[in-house]
């Protein structure tokens, strides 16, 4: 049996909503006192309808935080609170904590806790199927993900009204391992260089046009966000995007595949990984005209001559040849016959990894449906949002790293 991972040292809040699910919170702060960390725990007044706050006082040896106002409490105990907590963790989350915490209100001691956090909140979301699938609670869900929350579930299965559907929280074990998974990685990174593309590029046909494509950028900017939080240098090789630079990082704006393929191999001896997540434009124009093209009066066609652009990703593959670094990950962006393209862009191109999606399933949107694609086989992940597919594909390069560096045996 594989021993759980620890929370030793960590100091935890455990914020309970009001949901028929606060039951399990019991088992969470169970679990979570049994990996090594410190419990405390704030409830809503609706919670408290559902598990007896005395429960936790027997489980944490502290009474769990109710009231704002509770005189027995010197000073705020909601900013107390939340400068002890490594993390807090809400479980339940029901729909309504969850569009409170979404905007911003803090009118109790659960909800002004979370405003005053300084570290990760985690949210498992609770609820029958129709709440969690209805827009507003979903809109809520993004706000919180694009605020930096983690979402741990909700999983599908039986609920309280008798029915089965999405909604059903995550097991403790589960919402313990999501913690503890976020610990283990924070700083797993720390010497390590990253080099990261990102966005699209354009090769320019005239003064005032260009030759692009959807790309917005945000996968590549979620990976540089993510890399440096886990102690990375990072160097970003942005296209025109119209993002702001991650905190921690370095960024470098390039416009054409030539200035990208230029830029990487620039800092190709630093980097012990790149992520070429930038959309590289395959062709460019022979020449860029002088002036504007004009239409023409007769209503001939234009026609363009294309030449194709350098393949970056399997220049850098020869490049590095049979030697273990940098771990080189590439994407795959197809329209049809999905793995196949990436598993053929995988030995081709020599690299480590291949992320796969579908264009209707990550181009511009706040998550992807990805495959990780490696010499080990096909890793579905599921629909994650780009911060999460982020941290699923640092996980793997911080393993070949680690393994890279090991001594061979003898």
């Amino acid at each position: 049996m594989i021993a759980p991972m620890s929370l030793a040292g960590r100091q935890i809040v455990v914020g309970v909503s009001g949901g028929i699910a606060a039951f399990k919170a019991v088992e969470l702060v169970r679990e979570l006192g049994r990996r090594g960390a410190q419990v405390r725990v704030v409830m809503s007044a609706a919670a408290t309808r559902f598990v007896g706050p005395i429960t936790f006082t027997a489980l944490t040896a502290r009474p769990p935080v109710v009231d704002l106002w509770d005189p027995s409490y010197a000073g705020e105990v909601h900013v107390e609170l939340a400068t002890w907590a490594d993390a807090i963790v809400v479980a339940p989350a029901t729909a309504h904590v969850l569009a409170r915490a979404a905007q911003g209100q803090a009118d109790d001691a659960l909800t002004a806790t979370l405003l005053c956090a300084r570290g990760p909140i985690f949210y498992a979301p609770a609820m029958h199927a129709r709440m969690w699938a209805r827009p507003g609670t979903q809109r809520n869900v993004t706000q919180l993900r694009a605020d930096g929350a983690q979402i741990v579930g909700p999983v599908s299965g039986p609920l309280a009204s008798g029915e089965v559907g999405m909604g059903r929280l995550a097991e403790p074990v589960d919402i313990a391992d999501a913690v503890a998974a976020h610990f283990a990685r924070t700083q797993d990174l720390a010497g390590r260089t990253l080099v990261v593309s990102a966005g699209p590029t354009h090769e320019d046909l005239d003064p005032v046009r260009f030759l692009g494509n959807k790309s917005s950028g945000k996968m590549g900017f979620a990976i540089a966000e993510r890399a440096a939080a886990r102690g990375a240098r990072v160097l970003l090789v942005a296209g025109p995007v119209s993002l702001a630079t991650p905190p921690g990082t370095e960024r470098i704006d390039i416009r054409s595949a030539r200035e990208l393929e230029a830029a990487i191999a620039a800092h190709y001896a630093d980097a012990d990984a790149i992520v070429m997540s930038a959309a590289v434009a395959d062709y460019r124009p022979r020449a860029e005209a002088s002036g504007k093209l004009k239409k023409q009066g007769d209503g001939a066609p234009l026609v363009l001559e294309l030449v194709p652009n350098p393949d970056i990703l399997a220049g850098l593959g020869a490049r590095r040849g049979d030697a273990a670094q940098p771990i080189l990950v590439g994407f795959a962006l197809e329209t049809r016959d999905l793995l196949a393209a990436a598993r053929d862009k995988l030995v081709r191109k020599r690299v480590d990894l291949i992320v796969a999606n579908h264009a209707a399933d990550g181009l511009g949107t706040d998550d992807n449906l990805a495959t990780l694609v490696s010499a080990a086989g096909d890793e579905p992940l599921g629909r994650l949002d780009k911060r999460a597919l982020a941290d699923a594909i640092l996980d793997r390069i911080a393993m070949r790293l680690t393994r890279s560096d090991a001594p061979s045996q003898p």
